[in-house]
């Protein structure tokens, strides 16, 4: 019967440490400052970004003019090895993201990944002079637009509303 009683007080000293050791990370977690909210992700310039897609891309690279200040661009890109692939990311005021990306790579397969897996509607829209088609389904919402040589799609988590004033604020040169 002796041995039963050491094994008695080894389970209860463990238990016991397993309690104090949670007590502590609960005082811990209560007392070390911590922040939930979103990162407040910095401003990027991308104008020589955007004047080198316009003079090495094999299509008019478009990007957006007269957007409010309270759309932060925030990622850029240009990869003319890669299909003259352009991306300008944006965030909204309300946090949403929305982002411009061309490329000449063929479109079914651009399509899909910019969208993150979005379907074709069958909704089309009038912008300017361009017609935009809806896709949904994906991870992103997008407009795109198809002409020879090159696929523009305005995809994001913004509403159809925020995509459709990113197309509209396009121009290419």
């Amino acid at each position: 019967m002796a041995g039963t009683n050491g094994k008695q007080k080894s389970v209860r000293n463990m238990v016991l440490s397993l309690g104090v050791t949670l007590l502590a990370a609960g005082v811990m977690y209560l007392f070390v400052p911590h922040d939930d909210s979103a990162p407040d992700l910095p401003r990027v310039d991308y104008r020589i970004e955007l004047l080198t897609a316009r003079r090495a891309a094999s299509y008019p690279v478009a990007a957006p003019q007269g957007l409010p200040e309270s759309w932060k661009p925030t990622s850029v890109r240009f990869q003319g090895d890669d299909f003259d692939a352009w991306h300008l990311g944006f965030h909204t005021p309300d946090g949403q993201y929305v982002q411009v990306q061309q490329s000449t790579e063929k479109p079914s397969t651009f399509i899909d990944e910019a969208t993150q897996g979005g379907r074709e509607t069958k909704v089309t829209q009038k912008i300017g002079d361009r017609t935009w088609t809806r896709y949904t389904g994906g991870r992103y919402d997008a407009l795109v637009h198809q002409e020879q040589g090159a696929t523009t799609v305005v995809a994001g988590t913004g509403s159809y509303e925020q995509l459709t004033r990113m197309a509209k604020a396009l121009k290419a040169e």
